[in-house]
This record gives structure tokens, C-alpha cells and sequence, in this order.
């Protein structure tokens, strides 16, 4: 696939000319064009109704028509005998069982068949044997510790293990629910379902992938459809429930003539060029080999995976598994389409001045590690960030942000990507980040995109100044001990921004640089010379100031000030309070309504509601 054409972006310095306002005018429209989501004029309802909560998305299989498993097929299904193997070899007592919302069905079942084999397990390892008599020669040293050692193992095997049910996870099913597991101290997760792999903070896990059936014959047949020539260089991947069908399919492919067909197999490595997926040999000296190579995908893929894969292989086709009559469909057109839909979100957001953090997992390794990066990124920029944890997502929670101007998702690989109509405000992964806070002059589009935050944190964004280096060294900003700070007046002469969203001009994209110089006026000085912080929580500012919020400005409190038309519980009422005071005293109370919650007493009338 030829990479998307590669789009630079205007110097805010430049665009101040007027002779640049048709390239505006002409950056202006590509954005439009390319934004296929219509933008929302004002926030959504705060409520929270079924239809917008946020679910994985992930790919999910339909079991809707799937028949009920019989118990040999619930034994295979599960895996119930590897399943008791390994938690007899780990030793553990407290195991949590973590099935996604479409396999709960089964989950009664999948509890009885483990406690019935965790049982026969125990009789066979704890069995009495008779023994012949023994001699009354006198036992060695090495035979009474091994003997202890056995009394020590049968007493720790006396303990009879214990299974939970997770019966709803925090965030996506893809990923291990730690922090449900603990909730009932757990001491090992199994993890049924498709999974993102990616590697868990805390707990071990025992993956089941709860394989599929997939008739094979017409998937050879829309593969040599597909690819007519046997030379050609071609990766067999699979989704989670169905890469076990890739070994018997690259065997008949070779049968049939195919010689640079490659089968991929399952690693735990959401960073590899592949994402959790083994590459070809020559691959692995040279990454630039994997673009030689076309990607025929069996069931359909997360967008994440295919944003990913785009730049990296030379085509992509998909094998749906949801129908009787499958086709494989070119992924490129699709994809492309994707790109430039998130390119055009992320220059939009390079004059956002204040960014939501929203953590989206509380198990994937190194989550804390791509926060704290992810804040410096933001305070470096000169820009403001907030930080919420919220469960699961969906437009409601997030539309009571109203001052956020974009959202920073910090998930999984799969569950960063969020693509939605109903999100007021848009939501980037990591990755993106750097490439939004990047200047006009150096974000070059180049069609890659990273889904996986562990190679942010080990390679950054190409192009990307990280830390305090982004700080321009006319910018540089020296921190005092007394929480003050000095500040360089080279900003106030700092051009404005171009801001493709409104086609205007933007002064205080970046409120924390700006801030910083009107925050040391809020500070006290005693008569030995000694700077003492504000007295007061909130200071209001002189008009074009912002207010601080202990001696720090504060957007999100300058927000409020000024255009928060609600500013909480009894708001709304403030003025009929004041203007009910008698003597300065509050107006007096009327008796409320009183009774259950059928029907409702109205004062001293009676009157029913």
C-alpha cells in the first residue's frame, strides 16, 4: 500500500503574513473535508442512557447463534484440563475468573467443571499408597528432609482452592481486570476471550483464547482468489480465537504451491512490528522487509491494529468470519480514509490549551511511566493538563469537562483508540500527543502510527523534543524554591497561532507560559526581602490575567470564572438567597414533602402526588 501523501503543516509564523491566507484558507478545508465525525456544537446531555455508554472495541464474536455447548465442549472450549494443570503447578488457592460480557453464560459451567477437576487433582496428588514394610535400619539425613518436605507440600495442598467469578470489568474486556482480582485478594486471574496481551502490572494470568471452529476449505479457496500467484509474499494472521487455525491452512498453502507464505504465531509482545505476532526471518535484520509482504487477516481486526499495520506491510485483506458466503475485502481504502481523519484531529488540537488525561487502566504495565510522560510532554508545551479516572468511558462522563479541550487516553493498545460520534471533545492516544504538540513547521505526516504506549516511552515520536528540552530556549523558564518563577518577556512578542478548527487566530494557546509571568504578582514580600506565597486560595485577576489557585494559575478555574454558566448545586439560586435574608439572616424554612416514595404529602393540605 503507498503510503499517504505526506501533508506539512503551516508555520504559525508564516501564517501571520497575509500573503499565506489562501493556504489557511486552503489548510482550512482539508481539515473539513477530512473530518468525516460532524464536530458538536455544544456539549451532550450529562446524563448517562444505555445508548452512550462506551463499550470495547475491540472486535467481539457473535454467540447469538452459536448452539449451547455440551460439557465435552465446554471441557475443549475452556481448556479445563490445562487450566487445573497450571494452577496446581503455580500453587495457587484464590483464582478469579474474568470472562467478557458475551461468555458469562457459560461461566456457571466453567466454575463447576475447574472446582470438580481442582478436586480430583488434590485426590491424586494427596493419595495414600500402601507400602511394604521397611526395615528398622536407620533412615539418612536426605531421606528424613525429603520426608519433611513432603508432610510440608501435602499440608499446603490441604488447602482447598477457591474460585470468583468476575462478573463485570473496570474497563475493556481485552485486558486483565486487576483490579477486580484484588478486590477478592486473588492470587492469580484467568483470563478468558480474546485478549490485547498486553503485559499486566501486578498478578500472573492464565490466558484461554477459547478457540473457534472456521470450515478451512473456502478460506483456501478466497485466499488463492485473493493472491493468484504463488510467489507472492504473503502474512497469514489471525484474531485471538482463531490463530489456531494458521498452522493447518500454511500447510495446505504449501501443498498447494505457496513458497513466501509466512504463518505467524502468538508472542506476548504488543510492541513487535506485528503486534503480538512473530515476524518473517528476514524481517527481523530488516524491518524495511515487511513492507515486501502482503497481510491476509482472518476475522476482522481492531482499528487500532490496522491504523498500525498500514505503514508497515504492503496490503492488507480481511476474511470475515460473521457470514455463510465470506469475501476478503481490501483494509486500504478504509484505513487511509482513518489516517487522515486522525491527522486531522491532531492539528486541531495544536492550539488546545488546556488536555484531559484520561486513565483508561489500572493494570497494563507501565501505565504510571507513560503518565508521568505524558504530563511533562503537556507542561513542557506550556500547555495545562487534568487528570481523571473515570471506569469505563462514554460521552456523558466526559462532557462534564466542558473546559477540556482534548482528551489524552491512556490505555491499552487496543483500548487507547477511540473512535465516536458522540465524544464532544477528541480523544488521542499517547503517541499522537507528540505529534499534535509538535510546532507547524516540523509535524510532517508521514502515514505511521503507533498504537502501543511502551514505544512511545522507548522511542518517542520521530521529531519530538520531550521533557523540558521542548522548551524553546527563549522560553526558558527558572523554577525558585519560594514556588515563584522568572519569566522571560521575549513571549509577550510571540505570534499567535493559526487555529484550523475556527480559521482565527489564537494568542493563549499556551496559558502556562503566559500564566507563569502574572503569577509572581500574587506573591508578598516582607521587609527582609523574603517571598511569601499568596495568602488567598482564589485571586482574581486584572482583565487578560488568570486566576491562580494557590499561588499557580489555574485555566481550569479561570474557566469557571468566566464561562461556566453553572457552577454547581445551588448555583442557580444564589440570588433568591440573598434577596430572601431578612437582617441578615437566612429566610425562613417551609416544611418539604414527606412520605414514601409511591406518593408524596404536600404540606399541611394532604394533597397526594
Amino acid at each position: 500500500m503507498a503510503d499517504p501523501p505526506r501533508q506539512n503543516a503551516v508555520s504559525c509564523q508564516k501564517s501571520c503574513d497575509p500573503a499565506n491566507s489562501n493556504l489557511q484558507h486552503l489548510q482550512t478545508d482539508i481539515y473539513a473535508r477530512n473530518m468525516a465525525i460532524p464536530a458538536l456544537n455544544t456539549a451532550p446531555v450529562l446524563s448517562t442512557p444505555d445508548t452512550h455508554i462506551f463499550e470495547d472495541p475491540t472486535p467481539v464474536i457473535d454467540h447469538s447463534s452459536v448452539p449451547k455447548l455440551s460439557d465435552e465442549q465446554v471441557a475443549i472450549t475452556y481448556e479445563i484440563e490445562r487450566t487445573v494443570s497450571e494452577i496446581k503447578e503455580g500453587r495457587w488457592k484464590r483464582i478469579a475468573l474474568q470472562f467478557p460480557d458475551h461468555m458469562l453464560k457459560d461461566a456457571p459451567r466453567v466454575y463447576d467443571r475447574l472446582t470438580r477437576g481442582l478436586r480430583e487433582a488434590k485426590k491424586v496428588s494427596t493419595g495414600v499408597q500402601d507400602k511394604p514394610a521397611q526395615s528398622s535400619r536407620i533412615e539418612t539425613e536426605d531421606e528424613i528432609i525429603s520426608k519433611l518436605e513432603e508432610v510440608s507440600i501435602r499440608r499446603e495442598n490441604d488447602t482447598e482452592e477457591k474460585l470468583f467469578i468476575l462478573g463485570d470489568t473496570s474497563y475493556g474486556a481485552c485486558c486483565v481486570d486487576e483490579v477486580a482480582a484484588e478486590h477478592v485478594d486473588a492470587d492469580v486471574v484467568v483470563h478468558y476471550g480474546r485478549s490485547c496481551l498486553s503485559p499486566p502490572s501486578r498478578l500472573p494470568v492464565i490466558y484461554v483464547f477459547t478457540e473457534r471452529p472456521l470450515d478451512i476449505e473456502p478460506l483456501i479457496a478466497t485466499f488463492q482468489d485473493t493472491y493468484p500467484y504463488p510467489e507472492a509474499k504473503v502474512i497469514l494472521m489471525a484474531d485471538i480465537p482463531y490463530s489456531h487455525h494458521i498452522s493447518p491452512l500454511h500447510t495446505q498453502l504449501r501443498e498447494a504451491g505457496y513458497t513466501n507464505v509466512h504463518a505467524t504465531s502468538i508472542v506476548h509482545d504488543p510492541s513487535s512490528p506485528l503486534p503480538n505476532r512473530t515476524i518473517p526471518q528476514e524481517a527481523t535484520d530488516s524491518p524495511d522487509a515487511l513492507r515486501e509482504y502482503a497481510l491476509f487477516h482472518i476475522s476482522d481486526p481492531p482499528t487500532s491494529l490496522l491504523l498500525t499495520l498500514s505503514s508497515r506491510v504492503a496490503s492488507i485483506h480481511i476474511y470475515p468470519t460473521d457470514t455463510s458466503t465470506p469475501t476478503a475485502s481490501s483494509a486500504d481504502r478504509t484505513t487511509a480514509m482513518s489516517l487522515r481523519r486522525r491527522y486531522a484531529l491532531l492539528t486541531s488540537l495544536s492550539t488546545t490549551p488546556i488536555f484531559g488525561i484520561l486513565i483508561n487502566t489500572l493494570s497494563v504495565k507501565n501505565y504510571m511511566h507513560i503518565l508521568s510522560h505524558v504530563q511533562r510532554q503537556i507542561t513542557a508545551a506550556g500547555k495545562k493538563y487534568y487528570t481523571f479516572v473515570v471506569g469505563k468511558v462514554n460521552a456523558a462522563k466526559v462532557a462534564n469537562f466542558s473546559e477540556i479541550g482534548g482528551w489524552v487516553v491512556i490505555g491499552c493498545w487496543e483500548s487507547s483508540l477511540i473512535e465516536s460520534k458522540e465524544f464532544w471533545r477528541p480523544m488521542i492516544t499517547p503517541w499522537e500527543l507528540g505529534v499534535a504538540l509538535q510546532g507547524d513547521e516540523e509535524r510532517v505526516w508521514t502515514g505511521a502510527w503507533e498504537a502501543d504506549f511502551q514505544h512511545v516511552l522507548k522511542h518517542g515520536v520521530a521529531g519530538v523534543k520531550s521533557g523540558a528540552s521542548a522548551l524553546d530556549k527563549n522560553d526558558v523558564v527558572a523554577e525558585r524554591g519560594d514556588g515563584g518563577a522568572e519569566y522571560d518577556d521575549e513571549e509577550e512578542s510571540a505570534p499567535p497561532e493559526f487555529d484550523l478548527r475556527t480559521g482565527r487566530y489564537v494568542s493563549h494557546s499556551r496559558p502556562m507560559r503566559s500564566g507563569i509571568a502574572t503569577v509572581k504578582d500574587s506573591t508578598q514580600t516582607q521587609d527582609n526581602g523574603q517571598v511569601l506565597p499568596s495568602s488567598t486560595a482564589l485571586t482574581k485577576r486584572a482583565n487578560g490575567d488568570m486566576v491562580a489557585v494557590g499561588g499557580v494559575a489555574s485555566p481550569g478555574a479561570e474557566y469557571l470564572r468566566s464561562k461556566r454558566t453553572w457552577q454547581g448545586l445551588g448555583s442557580d439560586y444564589r440570588g433568591e438567597e440573598e434577596e430572601g435574608r431578612v437582617d441578615g439572616h437566612a429566610a425562613k424554612m417551609e416544611e418539604g414533602r414527606s412520605g414514601i416514595a409511591r406518593g408524596y404529602v404536600v404540606g399541611a393540605e394532604e394533597r397526594r402526588h
